[in-house]
């Protein structure tokens, strides 16, 4: 089968997976399926051959990251709910001067949004940032941009969030180096971004009269009711640190040595990292919940792993359809890719993301069928796979807009209307995004073999 004819297929089946979400709105993870059956019924898998390759594929990227993914949902939802998030919050926006307290909600929402889900970290700081718009005498488009971009970068680039967690998996590398240069990349983006969208609303472009919804409820901050005992924000930040600091011991000993201490290959693993995060959440929910709220809280965080967990799946079917029909070859032939062409393919897995991002919406669908296409493509380039897989998920979270869920999070939480929405989510993701893609191909280019 030619080269051609498979990238051909390839394109149309993109094309059947954005069309089911969008017209009759099924599930992605259905449309992802109905399109992998496609691809692998027209590129001579066969019918019998294409599902067992669906469930295979399916299978394996279970066995990699379900357990992670389930174990990150339930801590981040316990945090939230011991009130460790609003703890860490405060302890970052309060421990600066007013002039850097941008900066300081965006890095809030960076560190909140490494276990917690986007929506769910936002719920938490916008009335934060409301009181802290007000202190500070700034309009509450400026806050919520900061929020926007400090929750988003994290929830983009450092696991245990889905997308980050599965790039490893996806395209062959370490999970600790995943960690290290999310956290790099992610840091530095944070404070361009920050620095970038405000100096874009310094112009004046959000009018407060136009712009915001007048019969929406704002949420302020209420103080902690003084019954409340809440963790301490050391305790608070120990979920989050744990399974990094043992992820980060796996991926050291290796860089050490090639006979790895099996102690460190165990702390290291991401099921065992994560799982200890997890439980360090629970001893925390025990002492300041009780055992019947910690376990109605694991049970609503299940809740919400299922669609992530369908959805991250079927994306590892779509992957294993796609691997086995060999069109990794075809598009590196098609597009001469070669092993000098890192920026070339940087640049192809961004717009892969965007082009997913800005027609379906879902960050999570946009950035695993991003990685999974470029899987094909990432033995052929001389440069580090994290790359590929930075490049692919900063497309994936270029453009949110009507078609985004956290887009209206973000704007019923906040007041805004539709346009009102725009100018402050839209545009801070498409900032974070440039910003992401910018310091990816720089770190590509200067250290191609990446850290960790």
């Amino acid at each position: 089968m030619s080269g051609a004819f498979l990238v051909f297929n390839l394109i149309i089946s993109i094309a059947i997976m954005i069309a089911l979400i969008l017209v009759p709105k099924f599930n992605p993870a259905l449309s992802l399926v109905i399109a992998s059956i496609y691809m692998g019924v027209t590129c001579g898998l066969g019918f019998v051959n294409s599902i067992e390759t669906i469930g295979t594929g399916f299978g394996n990227m279970m066995a990699g990251i379900g357990l992670p993914i389930g174990f990150g949902v339930i801590l981040g939802q316990l945090m939230s709910d011991t009130g460790a998030a609003k703890v860490i919050a405060r302890t970052i926006v309060h421990a600066v001067p007013n002039k850097y307290v941008l900066y300081a909600v965006a890095f809030a929402g960076f560190v909140l949004a490494i276990p917690v889900f986007f929506d769910v970290t936002f719920i938490i700081l916008i009335p934060i940032g409301v009181a802290v718009a007000r202190e500070v005498n700034k309009p509450l488009a400026y806050v919520v941009g900061a929020l926007t971009i400090g929750d988003g970068i994290a929830q983009t680039l450092v696991p245990p969030t889905p997308n980050p967690l599965a790039a490893p998996g996806i395209l062959n590398f370490d999970l600790g180096t995943m960690v290290i240069m999310g956290l790099i990349i992610g840091a530095i983006a944070t404070l361009i971004s920050v620095f970038v969208y405000t100096k874009i609303h310094d112009k004046g472009i959000f009018d407060a009269e136009k712009d915001v919804n007048k019969d929406a409820e704002i949420y302020v901050e209420e103080d902690l009711n003084e019954n409340q005992k809440v963790p301490g924000f050391f305790v608070s930040l120990l979920p989050i640190l744990l399974p990094v600091f043992c992820i980060l011991v796996g991926t050291g000993a290796l860089a050490v040595s090639e006979n790895v201490p099996w102690i460190a290959q165990f702390l290291g693993n991401k099921i065992i990292a994560i799982m200890i995060g997890t439980l360090c959440a629970y001893f925390i929910g025990y002492k300041y919940l009780g055992r019947n709220k910690v376990e109605n809280s694991a049970n609503e965080a299940l809740k919400q792993a299922g669609v992530v967990l369908l959805i991250t799946g079927a994306g590892g079917s779509f992957g294993a359809v796609i691997a086995a029909t060999d069109i990794g070859n075809a598009l590196v032939s098609t597009l001469n890719i070669n092993s000098g062409s890192v920026l070339k393919t940087l640049l192809l897995a961004y717009f892969i993301g965007c082009i997913f991002r800005i027609a379906q919406g879902s960050g999570t669908v946009a950035g695993i069928t991003a990685m999974t296409i470029m899987a094909t493509i990432a033995p052929s380039v001389s440069v580090h796979p994290v790359y590929i897989a930075l490049a692919a998920l900063a497309g994936g979270i270029s453009v949110g807009h009507v078609n985004d869920s956290g887009f209206w999070v973000v704007s019923n939480m906040s007041g805004f209307n539709v346009k009102g929405g725009l100018k402050t989510y839209t545009l801070a993701q498409m900032i974070m995004s440039v910003s992401i893609m910018f310091l990816t191909v720089i770190f590509a280019l200067i250290l191609p073999g990446a850290i960790g």
